[in-house]
């Protein structure tokens, strides 16, 4: 039996939104959650931004936001846009002009601040640009750029004034006849993200954009973003992911979807199970998962993996997965193929020997056509 089978008690019932589309991406309904990330590069330097969206493209980003500041910016966007392997989200702040400067350079979704994009003719200009040009919109309420008339009535930024700024916003683009959008609520606390999320979720059947934002470094990003977002995903919330660390946005692609696949809501690339190691471990645990992570991360087929140090728990997690070692005693560990004892094989031969069986399963799979994320 496989990890990649789907139980009743492991399955989360998502919140039902309509679906609308970024670019080639359909985001909302039924579709899977879309990991997305942004780039940091100077979006002028056209060749270093296309560079960057193609590696996160590799990674496995549905969707890359770009951030476009100046006018020399969405000229660039333009290119970039043509070179693109996924589609484009344009950040927009603080001036208009630029979200239709960027509609008409290709962009396929326009992200617009409430907070910061001007008055309700501005935004209108805005939706009247997307509707011309095929593009949809996200509404990005912030914490920490709420209007000011908020942050007067409720003094400081909570849930009810970024749940009343993002309703304010949609009832606008509805009121234009425009329903291409979905929205987001972030907040670097996790605690005001979580609930503004949720009284969006429980107000309109837009899809929700899901982010807790400037969640820090790397590890301690990584741990505050699982913790938000895993929440909210696990109770059926959210559409589209980022996780917004202060690292490579290649690493953000990689910890949205373990934080997906953890939940089964994504499946792609190899899963490793491993154990933490100790005393009783029969090979160096942490440094073959290490070198077995880089050398199936080409591998996008889901594939689970377990990788243990003893017999303790080693074969119970081997039956579980596609691919299993369990290490033995005198330099020899047992090798798991469909949850099935297979055949012993020594420590020196584990690593090219698994990353064989990894990659022909995998094209097993491909070729049955089973391949689902």
């Amino acid at each position: 039996m496989s990890l990649n089978s789907i139980r009743p008690w492991r399955s989360i019932e998502r919140r039902k939104s309509r679906r609308i589309h970024v670019g080639s991406v359909p985001v909302g309904g039924d579709a899977p959650i879309a990991v997305q990330t942004m780039t940091n590069t100077d979006t002028r330097d056209v060749a270093a931004t296309v560079a960057q969206v193609q590696a996160c493209a590799e990674a496995g980003a549905d969707i890359v936001r770009i951030s476009t500041p100046d006018e020399a910016s969405t000229r660039a966007l333009a290119e970039i846009v043509r070179e693109s392997p996924v589609p484009i989200v344009a950040d927009i702040h603080f001036h208009y002009r630029r979200a239709i400067e960027a509609a008409e350079a290709g962009a396929s979704c326009l992200r617009v601040n409430p907070g910061n994009i001007g008055s309700s003719e501005r935004v209108r200009e805005v939706i009247a640009a997307a509707r011309d040009c095929g593009c949809s919109i996200r509404i990005g309420v912030n914490a920490g750029s709420l209007e000011r008339r908020l942050l007067e009535k409720y003094r400081e930024p909570c849930p009810e004034a970024m749940i009343e700024s993002g309703l304010d916003h949609i009832r606008l683009l509805e009121e234009n006849d425009f329903h291409e959008f979905k929205i987001s609520a972030k907040a670097s606390d996790v605690f005001l993200a979580a609930a503004a999320y949720q009284g969006i979720a429980e107000s309109t059947d837009a899809p929700i954009h899901l982010g807790i934002t400037e969640a820090g470094s790397l590890n301690a990003g990584t741990v505050k973003s699982a913790i938000g977002l895993g929440n909210l995903l696990w109770m059926g919330i959210g559409d589209t992911l980022r996780v917004s660390l202060s690292a490579d946005p290649v690493e953000e692609v990689r910890v949205g979807y373990e934080i997906l696949k953890s939940l089964g809501l994504r499946r792609r690339g190899v899963n490793i199970i491993s154990c933490p190691s100790c005393a009783r471990q029969g090979f160096d645990v942490i440094r073959t998962v290490e070198i077995l992570e880089e050398r199936l991360e080409h591998v996008r087929t889901p594939i689970s993996l377990s990788i243990i140090g003893c017999v303790v728990n080693g074969p119970g997690e081997a039956l579980m997965t596609d691919v299993g070692f369990t290490g033995g005693g005198a330099g020899h560990g047992m090798v798991y193929l469909a949850g099935e004892q297979s055949h012993k094989l020594s420590n020196e031969e584990m690593i090219e020997h698994i990353v064989a069986q990894v990659e022909a399963k995998a094209a097993q799979i491909e070729a049955s056509g089973q391949h689902l994320e």
